[in-house]
């Protein structure tokens, strides 16, 4: 069995509970570009594919594995007085609004994978600068050893090439990173880099829509020890 040396975590609906972080969070961003006027608020929200009744991200959301950019794009054309990059401003600008809801406890689960000689890093499709402050917010940044956003130079997933930045920046062969996340972008991604694949339970994607690219399907991110133990992909 292949040895893990490093671990690579999607940032959305992996560290941190996708539902439970963004549906309130998107609504509010919705309704603050909307300023009152309901049927806009309406077209925005089908745009992104949010779903007003129920005020949660829907599954096939462009927000769920998209970059800032897209779903900006996606709302700009109902925002006549707004570019892209304005209101990706406003987008960082609101981050830390966000209630940041970890899918574990983020300090001892991460300390536990180090304490084992793994290196660890983030790759998200969110903008880099998003997801260094989300991460300092939860007290974790100083545990990963490489933070990577959309924006960081090396494109976005599922491109296999964040990932390879990643191997590279810890020194580490790709075929002994597990790069584990909760979309189908992530875990394309981290197949055509050549890495073990791990998805999880704690995004929008279903258990059947991640296992055909994942070498493993686990509840949340606390499974993950116990799994590269039990497939003996730890150093002794």
């Amino acid at each position: 069995m292949t040895q893990i040396r490093a671990c690579l975590f999607d940032k959305d609906g992996t560290l941190f509970d996708f539902h439970a972080t963004w549906s309130s969070a998107t609504k509010d961003t919705l309704e603050a570009l909307a300023e009152g006027d309901d049927a806009l608020l309406s077209a925005l929200a089908d745009s992104v594919g949010y779903d007003l009744a129920t005020q949660r991200v829907r599954a096939d959301s462009i927000a769920v594995a998209g970059t800032n950019e897209q779903v900006a794009t996606c709302l700009v054309t109902h925002l006549p007085d707004w570019t892209v990059d304005g209101l990706v401003s406003f987008f960082l600008d609101r981050i830390d609004l966000a209630p940041l809801a970890e899918a574990v406890p983020l300090s001892p689960f991460l300390d536990g994978l180090r304490a084992q000689g793994l290196a660890l890093g983030v790759m998200t499709n969110d903008n880099e600068q998003g997801a260094v402050s989300q991460l300092t917010a939860a007290g974790v940044l100083d545990r990963f050893a490489f933070v990577c956003g959309a924006d960081s130079g090396f494109g976005a997933k599922p491109s296999p090439a964040p990932l390879l930045a990643f191997a590279d920046a810890v020194d580490v062969p790709p075929e002994q990173v597990v790069m584990v996340g909760d979309s189908t972008h992530d875990l394309h991604a981290g197949r055509a880099a050549g890495m073990t694949t791990v998805g999880v339970l704690t995004g929008l994607a279903l258990r059947d829509e991640l296992a055909p690219y994942a070498d493993a399907v686990l509840p949340d991110i606390g499974g993950l020890p116990g799994w590269l133990a039990d497939r003996g992909s730890l150093s002794a």
